[in-house]
């Protein structure tokens, strides 16, 4: 497989890191592994984006592997426990901010109020919230955007074909139900790891 299954560059407004030998090893082991990246990202500053199936903590691998590869600065919410002693200081140099699962009072506010204050930011979220099977996703992603007057990108994990693919932006609607199936039926057709969206 070619360098070319990576992009060389990204759109002017998606939020970009700086050029390191980082970038590079990244790169060259992402390739070397049989990943490849397919779909556009969208020339837009602010998003939410969100990835499935989220089947194996291998996803949160693959998924930072391919960030530094082609240079995309996108933090991502993660569970506060990983964030502790000298992880935690690797996961915020990563992009990672903290989030308490068991309460989602003022995380909305929190990362809608980020938005405002940030002119580029895109915001990882895995909707699942867990590696296990759920028959509901959580709803902070959907919440974050509507809030934050953000669109969403979806994001899947394909495993047969290790594959990260982009979809198309989507923006909320004021149903929320309806916009969950709509999104739960794009990664339909997507594998992760061990199982595909439940």
């Amino acid at each position: 497989m070619s360098h070319a299954a990576l992009p060389e560059q990204l759109p002017p407004a998606m939020p970009q890191l700086r050029a390191h030998l980082g970038r590079r090893l990244a790169r060259w082991f992402v390739t070397a592994c049989g990943w490849k990246l397919v779909g556009e990202f969208p020339d837009v500053a602010r998003l939410v984006l969100i990835a499935a199936p989220h089947s194996s903590w291998w996803d949160g691998v693959w998924g930072l592997l391919v960030k530094i590869a082609i240079g995309a600065d996108v933090s991502f919410m993660a569970k506060q426990e990983l964030f502790g002693g000298p992880l935690g200081w690797i996961v915020r140099k990563l992009g990672g901010i903290p989030v308490e699962r068991g309460s989602t009072h003022g995380v909305v506010e929190q990362m809608a109020a980020r938005f405002e204050n940030s002119p580029k930011l895109w915001i990882g979220i895995a909707p699942e919230g867990t590696r296990k099977v759920v028959k509901k996703w959580r709803t902070g992603f959907w919440h974050i955007a509507r809030a934050a007057d953000v669109p969403i990108l979806p994001v899947y994990f394909h495993y047969p074909e290790r594959t990260i693919g982009v979809g198309p932006l989507f923006h909320t609607s004021e149903d929320v139900e309806a916009d969950l199936q709509r999104l739960r039926a794009f990664y339909a057709p997507w594998r992760g790891k061990h199982r595909s969206v439940g």
